[in-house]
């Protein structure tokens, strides 16, 4: 009878533990995702123009104007930059002039390639996604059209020039911007998420924004030839204006766990108009740039200008650069600065934390 009841109760106990087993199955185990291992390794980047590679030229077939498709997605991208292994593939999902709710699931319609977080979602359960990298936000606080306006102020020589209006708008717009690009990072997380990644089986890294101008640009190239700013509205650009949106980012990063790498000091004396008058060598970012052939067709006309102030292939490296070191590394936050030699690298140490800026 006793040996009855013990084989009776290992039944139970072995029973109760298959159970677990099959609920946990069901489950995700920390760090693993349900996809086999052998699934090929990939590392994609989303967003807008930034790593859509704008402003470095050679432009993917399809995404240059091709039935309305501006996306600009250049084989000078950032991550086409990355020292990866190679077996690694590179997926670029970042389009030029993306807001949150393209990156997001809710694109609402019209754009070329629809949601972004979608496209992830299909490409999760194909390949083993190791980094997920974002950067997004520029446009919905309206980043060219202050640009825009800026050089309005230039024209009319306004005496508070863009700056005046900014200095209370700007907080305003980042503080619009944040649930939206909120909204865009927990689509990311629920597209990996349907395809049984767990937060911990995989990187989510937001980025900020580098300043594409700032106050010491060459006297001769402060106009039409390259950067018709006032001196005053390229301090607050640099100085307040992208820090502001880095800091409102980095809120937004920590919110839903990913990690930050903060730019917004990453282009410090290599903004546009920096470097030699006439072959702008030194600087990573471009002029005020205008492809006279695409005036002459109406339906390119509008994007005839869509390159100026984004990173040049120069830019891309650099920031390519950093962002590789960046994911190598397990830091929640760090930054991308210059170096003496004039390359761009990671910092982590304190001192190299978010500037506070009023």
């Amino acid at each position: 009878m006793r040996a009855h009841r013990t084989k009776t109760l290992l039944f139970v106990a072995v029973s109760g533990v298959l159970a677990l087993a099959l609920l946990i199955s069901d489950q995700y185990l920390p760090g693993l995702p349900l996809q086999p291992k052998q699934l090929p390794a990939a590392v994609v980047t989303m967003g807008d123009s930034t790593l859509s590679g704008e402003g470095g030229g050679d432009y993917a077939v399809g995404t240059n104007g091709e039935r309305g498709n501006w996306c600009h997605r250049s084989a000078a991208a950032p991550i086409h930059q990355l020292q990866l292994p190679p077996d690694v593939t590179r997926i670029n999902l970042a389009c030029s002039g993306a807001r949150a709710e393209i990156v997001g699931a809710d694109p609402g319609s019209g754009h070329a390639e629809g949601s972004q977080s979608a496209q992830l979602a299909e490409l999760a359960k194909r390949y083993r996604i190791t980094d997920v990298v974002v950067q997004v936000g520029a446009n919905d606080v309206g980043f060219t059209e202050t640009v825009n306006q800026c050089v309005e102020a230039w024209v009319r020589r306004a005496e508070e020039g863009c700056a005046g209006t900014l200095r209370t708008d700007w907080p305003q717009r980042v503080e619009r911007m944040q649930p939206k690009v909120r909204t865009a990072l927990e689509d990311i997380r629920a597209a990996m998420d349907s395809a049984g990644y767990t937060p911990s089986s995989y990187s989510l890294v937001v980025q900020s924004y580098a300043s594409p101008v700032g106050p010491d640009v060459r006297p001769e190239l402060q106009n039409l030839s390259g950067c018709p700013f006032l001196t005053s509205d390229l301090q607050w650009i640099r100085d307040t204006g992208v820090p502001q949106l880095a800091n409102g980012l980095h809120e937004v990063a920590q919110q839903v766990g990913a990690r930050f790498l903060d730019h917004s000091r990453a282009g410090s004396g290599r903004e546009a108009c920096t470097g030699d008058p006439k072959t702008g060598e030194g600087e990573w970012f471009t002029r005020l740039s205008v492809d006279w052939a695409s005036l002459q067709d109406e339906a390119r006309a509008a994007h005839a200008m869509q390159e100026s102030y984004h990173a040049n292939a120069a830019g891309h490296r650099q920031l390519g650069r950093c962002l590789s070191e960046f994911l190598a590394t397990t830091e929640e936050t760090a930054s991308c600065l210059p170096d003496d030699r004039g390359n761009l690298h990671l910092a982590t140490d304190p001192a190299s934390a978010l500037p506070s800026h009023p």
